[in-house]
């Protein structure tokens, strides 16, 4: 499993796609993402990632990922906690800004494989699109390695229950394997006939640095305060 899988399947704001949004849920809601993925080069991977945001002193997203991949042949099942505060509340012409870290761990043999602290940053354009900044370390204890970890991603909601999503993603440092360093890249579809369920469709290349091309198929079911309005209406925006 590469650096970048490991860090960055503890996203948590944005199911399959990478590069995360600086918004977290309301406190006291919950939702489950999981997606499966699989390679041109027989690489695949599972994961399933409940979250909820809960007050502590003030509100954050805690989350506990169950990664189970394929990766040369070799099956490896881990698990990535992470936690993500708002600093920065988003909002149409301004920018909004989040924290999160965490670190994921080999479920079978508990050796820590990686650490991880990220930075996202969102600026609305309107209701319906919004662009997504990145920026953040990884310590890859593996090798005992740090990188610097990038992503750029743009989000349009063009219909009333379709949204488009494209991102370019990575990491930068020294690698042995020339493809963990290079950009990695993804598009796709969201479909979401309402606040509680979406399904995504997304083609990916090079995701967790093998240099392949990856189909992804998601889902979200969420679970929102009872008795609140749904998360769209509250905000106004995607």
């Amino acid at each position: 499993m590469s650096a970048w899988l490991a860090a960055s399947d503890a996203r948590a704001a944005n199911g399959a796609y990478a590069v995360d949004a600086a918004d977290i849920g309301e406190a006291g809601s919950c939702k489950v993402e999981s997606w499966l993925q699989a390679a041109t080069n027989t690489d695949f991977t599972a994961v399933a990632n409940p979250s909820c945001a809960v007050n502590i002193f003030r509100p954050v997203e805690l989350s506990l990922q169950t990664v189970r991949s394929r990766s040369d042949g070799d099956w490896n099942t881990n698990i990535a906690p992470k936690a993500k505060w708002n600093i920065a509340p988003t909002g149409i012409g301004k920018l909004g800004v989040a924290f999160y870290a965490g670190g994921a761990f080999d479920a079978a043999s508990g050796e820590s494989l990686t650490a991880f602290a990220v930075v996202p940053a969102t600026y609305r354009l309107s209701e319906t699109m919004r662009i997504n900044v990145n920026a953040g370390w990884l310590w890859d204890r593996t090798v005992d390695r740090h990188y610097l970890l990038y992503g750029l991603g743009f989000d349009w909601k063009f219909t009333d229950t379709l949204q488009w999503t494209i991102e370019a993603f990575g990491q930068a440092g020294a690698s042995d394997t020339t493809s963990v360093i290079r950009p990695r890249f993804q598009t796709g579809i969201r479909y979401r006939p309402d606040e509680i369920f979406s399904v995504d469709l997304i083609y990916g290349h090079n995701i967790s640095g093998e240099n392949a091309n990856w189909l992804t198929i998601g889902t979200t079911i969420r679970f929102p305060v009872p008795g609140n309005k749904p998360e769209h209406h509250r905000t106004g925006h995607l």
